[in-house]
C-alpha cells in the first residue's frame, strides 16, 4: 500500500489531493513540520521533520515523502508525476509528447511560480500580512507574479485544461501551487481565464475531500 508521509497542512496536501483522484489507498503518517514545535527533538514530541524516525526516511527532513512498495520518493511535484504515470488513466499523459507537457508545466511551476506564491502564504502564515515588511514582501511576489501569470492567462485562452482536453497532473499541481496567492484576488481577477480554471480544478470532489480533511487538522500544535 502507498504511504505519505507529512500533513494536510502542508506540500503534502498535493500528493494526498493526487492520491484521492486515483482513487488508491493509502496510508496516512503524519509527520509535522519542526518549526511548529517548541523542542521538536523532545522525547515526548510528535513525529516532525526533525525526528530521527522521518530523516531516516526522507535525509533532507522535507514533506511530503511517499514509500510505494520499495520506493521511496520526496518532492511533492515529483511524487504526482510519477504517481500519474504509474497508475495512468486521464491524469496522465496519453503519448510521449503529453507526457513531456506534463512535466514541462510541472517545472514550470516549481521554477516560475512556486518561488513567489510561497513568500505570500508564509507571510500570512506567520502573521505578519498587515506589518510593513508583510505587504512588502507580498507586493514584490505579486509583481513577480504578473509575467508568469500573464503568459499561463494566454495559454489557457480558448482551453479548459493545461495539455490536452482533460484535467491532469499538470493542472493539479499548478493549482496547488497558485492556491499559495489566492489570498490575492486582484491577481486573479486581473486574469480571468486564470481565475476560472483554478475555480474548476477546486470544484472536483478529490479537491474539496482534501480541503475537508486539511480543515480537521489544528493550525496550531
Amino acid at each position: 500500500m502507498l504511504t505519505i508521509y507529512g500533513v494536510y497542512r502542508s506540500r503534502a496536501s498535493r500528493v494526498y489531493w493526487m492520491a484521492d483522484e486515483l482513487g488508491l489507498e493509502f496510508q496516512s503518517v503524519p509527520v509535522l513540520q519542526a518549526r511548529r514545535l517548541a523542542n521538536p527533538l523532545a522525547p515526548d514530541a510528535l513525529l516532525n521533520t526533525h525526528s530521527p524516525d522521518f530523516i531516516a526516511v526522507n535525509p533532507m527532513g522535507q514533506i511530503p515523502s511517499i514509500k510505494d512498495g520499495d520506493l521511496v520518493m520526496h518532492e511533492s511535484l515529483a511524487i504526482n508525476l510519477y504517481l500519474a504515470r504509474k497508475y495512468g488513466g486521464p491524469l496522465s499523459g496519453k503519448t510521449v509528447e503529453e507526457d513531456g507537457l506534463l512535466t514541462m508545466w510541472t517545472v514550470w511551476a516549481a521554477a516560475e511560480v512556486e518561488p513567489h506564491t510561497v513568500k505570500i502564504v508564509l507571510t500570512y502564515d506567520n502573521g505578519l500580512e498587515n506589518s510593513e515588511d508583510g505587504k512588502q514582501t507580498i507586493a514584490v511576489a505579486c509583481r513577480s507574479l504578473r509575467r508568469p501569470l500573464a503568459v499561463l492567462e494566454s495559454h489557457l485562452a480558448g482551453r479548459q485544461w493545461i495539455v490536452g482536453d482533460r484535467f491532469t497532473v499538470a493542472d493539479l499541481n499548478l493549482a496547488e501551487v497558485l492556491r499559495y496567492a489566492q489570498s490575492e484576488d486582484a491577481l486573479f481577477q486581473a486574469h480571468p481565464n486564470v481565475k476560472a480554471w483554478i475555480e474548476r480544478c477546486q470544484s472536483r470532489p478529490a479537491y474539496k475531500a482534501m480541503q475537508a480533511t486539511r480543515s480537521k487538522e489544528p493550525s496550531e500544535v
